[in-house]
């Protein structure tokens, strides 16, 4: 778990339900790179082609473009003591990992769970106790943890590095409730799994694919993090905020030579799988030899759309996707052949597609594209002009382009989570 927080790190700290009472041996501190390179290499991506010169030998080039400028909430997760009378509660577990200290508590009842936290220096909203309730009720204990801002200044840093749990558990589930007690807004997640079958999907909600393989205008190369952004935004508003989103789903088995298309990012090697929790694989020559399915999902949440915790289940599916773009760049060319004509007149009507298909994807209003299909039609010969029929931009709907997911202000702050599924029924997550 990598969790972004507004305000003094003094002040960060989360509470997490798990199934069991974790020893220390079960928590570790990883370096946020891992999360960089899961999130380069399987982000949105950007495809980019080069028409044929229809003057010229036909050449064809590719490459990818990453999705920027968003903010991403980041979480790994793979597939004694006191008593007080008082409270009710009783610390199960007391610890200290890296720049975290760590309790792990059991209570008998939400409200006396609610009054030791408040009185132990935790910020806790109004309404905390009905979301405790029911992990009590479900006999789930609370991993707890406050920065140490000692250990920080000893470690000669400010920021928190991500913190990583391991446990089996029958329940294939992310807790998600808690981290909405104290937020003020919709919440931001990305989830990346990896099982040895194949995808993994919600059960309790529905899982939605985002748009993909869109022919885009040339200039959205560069706006791309603003417009994929906006394609999350009206996706999930015509969804009714009620559904997680598909991004990425691949193969990425050791025996498996191409990962994506294209590729945005370094794909993950021996060390990264392993410092997730993927324990199935083993080193072969230069890689590793092993099933392993790679899927990401994307999820917006709050408490009036998501009232139930996140329930999982691996599927048999192997279906490669991603979330893709294609941007088309047109020749350098005088456009002197006879061929010329034909191909300029489809590129009038391709560019037309490529502006209704960005007003479908993102709601964005185009009038100062409007010029935008015609940009080439000064080289059709006179006497030869066409005018695409049917070509039409769309109307406008709902502004795509605003904000989502703003900073959390909560007890837990989940952002990207990453399962490893080892075995069935038991989950392992880290």
């Amino acid at each position: 778990m990598s969790s972004d927080f507004e305000g003094e790190v003094k002040d960060f700290a989360m509470v997490v339900p798990v199934p069991v009472v974790l020893k220390k041996e079960q928590v570790k501190v990883i370096e946020s790179s891992l999360f960089r390179k899961f999130d380069d290499y399987s982000g949105p991506r950007l495809a980019s082609y080069y028409d044929e010169d229809p003057c010229q030998p036909p050449y064809v080039y590719t490459w990818g473009g990453m999705a920027s400028g968003g903010t991403t909430y980041t979480t790994i997760v793979t597939d004694s003591n006191g008593a007080s009378a008082n409270y009710q509660v009783k610390i199960e577990a007391k610890y200290s990992v890296g720049e975290y200290d760590i309790l792990v508590l059991s209570a008998q009842e939400s409200s006396g769970l609610e009054r030791w936290l408040i009185d132990n220096g935790y910020k806790i909203p109004e309404g905390a106790k009905e979301v405790l309730d029911p992990y009590i009720k479900s006999n789930l204990k609370f991993f707890v943890v406050k920065a140490n801002t000692d250990e920080m200044k000893r470690l000669g840093t400010d920021k928190l590095r991500p913190i990583q749990i391991s446990f089996n558990s029958p329940k294939f589930m992310l807790p998600i409730r808690l981290g909405m007690a104290n937020a003020t807004s919709a919440q931001d997640m990305i989830i990346y799994a990896f099982t040895k079958s194949g995808r993994i999907e919600t059960t309790n909600y529905s899982t939605v694919k985002m748009p993909t393989n869109k022919n885009v205008p040339l200039f959205v190369k560069d706006k791309f993090g603003k417009f994929y952004k906006s394609v999350f935004t009206r996706s999930y508003k015509r969804n009714g905020k009620k559904s997680v989103f598909l991004e990425y789903a691949w193969d990425i088995s050791g025996a498996v030579t191409q990962f994506c298309d294209p590729c945005v990012g370094d794909p993950p090697m021996l060390q990264d799988l392993a410092n997730a929790g993927v324990d199935w694989v083993q080193q072969y020559h230069g890689g590793y030899e092993g099933n392993v399915f790679f899927t990401r999902l994307h999820v917006s949440y709050d408490r009036a759309n998501f009232p139930q915790d996140l329930q999982f289940q691996e599927t048999p599916n192997k279906e490669n996707y991603q979330a893709r773009y294609v941007i088309h760049y047109p020749p350098d060319s005088k456009f002197d052949c006879k061929k010329s004509n034909s191909y300029l007149v489809e590129l009038q009507r391709r560019r037309q597609e490529e502006l209704n298909n960005l007003v479908a994807l993102t709601g964005w209003d185009v009038a100062q594209y409007a010029n935008y299909p015609s940009e080439y039609n000064k080289h059709i010969k006179a006497g030869e002009q066409h005018n695409v029929k049917g070509s039409s931009i769309i109307p406008m709907g709902e502004n795509g382009s605003e904000n989502f997911g703003t900073l959390l202000l909560c007890l837990i702050s989940l952002g990207a989570v990453i399962f490893t599924l080892t075995r069935r029924p038991a989950v392992k997550k880290s």
